[in-house]
């Protein structure tokens, strides 16, 4: 485990995941959710909860290397999605169900993934309205598509830190679903939607960047005025100066 600020991140590879992901919810912080887990108490007893807390970002995997134990990899959800579908390909066992992304998106996924591993490994999927988590009938309707599905494995992209929140507080329902994944927009990406940033920018963690050049108007204030706040957060953690927020001082 390794803390980065006030948050345990496993140490593990993609590898060692793909061989022990058999349950649980699983959790990509990046930058940007650090952040968010400095003011968001909801947000951190939720990730405190999850049984699986992975690097997504680059960014935090090179800042590790300044820690006495280095991460040993990072693991961005929208590059271990593919890799579990396709490490899953001849496991009929494996059923999944997409809920995200705007209307009609994660019916593409659908068809993209099943069309690359040659089987219906993906068994349903579902693109909520807007404010659906504050939408009682909308939610039932979600847990009958879900279940009916026979789906063990669900991936939510709906947003940080609002995917999250939505899986703790309905996933009760849905008892046949072994493995739940709050992915962001990989399922934009499976779609085809949006496109990921070419290698060059992912090997010089510039991704984050390339989002913005395709998106500036949205993405300036989340990188360059929110995201910022980590880096004070984090050069106080390495002078031995950061204070947990929400733990009461020993």
């Amino acid at each position: 485990m390794v803390q980065i600020l006030n948050i345990g991140i496993q140490n593990i590879t993609s590898s060692e995941l793909l061989e022990q992901l058999h349950e649980g919810v699983l959790i990509t912080p990046n930058v940007d959710q650090m952040v968010k887990l400095q003011k968001d108490r909801e947000f951190y007893e939720i990730v405190k909860k999850a049984e699986w807390v992975v690097c997504d970002s680059k960014i935090l995997y090179l800042l590790s290397s300044l820690l006495k134990c280095p991460l040993k990899e990072a693991i961005p959800g929208s590059g271990f999605f593919p890799q579990f579908y396709m490490y899953h390909k001849d496991d009929a066992r494996c059923k999944i169900f997409l809920l995200g992304a705007m209307d009609g998106v994660a019916q593409k996924a659908m068809e993209n993934i099943n069309r690359k591993v040659g089987r219906e490994i993906v068994v349903g999927a579902y693109s909520p309205s807007y404010g659906f988590e504050k939408k009682p009938d909308e939610n039932e309707r979600i847990y009958r598509m879900i279940n009916e599905s026979n789906a063990n494995v669900v991936l939510v992209g709906v947003g940080c830190p609002k995917q999250e929140k939505w899986i703790f507080t309905h996933k009760e329902n849905m008892p046949k679903v072994d493995i739940w994944m709050a992915l962001g927009a990989t399922i934009d990406f499976e779609a085809g939607n949006v496109k990921r940033a070419p290698m060059i920018f992912q090997k010089l963690a510039m991704e984050w960047f390339y989002r913005f050049l395709m998106e500036p108007k949205r993405m300036f204030r989340r990188y360059f005025v929110d995201d910022v706040k980590f880096f004070l957060y984090f050069g106080k953690q390495l002078l031995g100066l950061y204070k947990k927020p929400f733990e009461k001082p020993e």
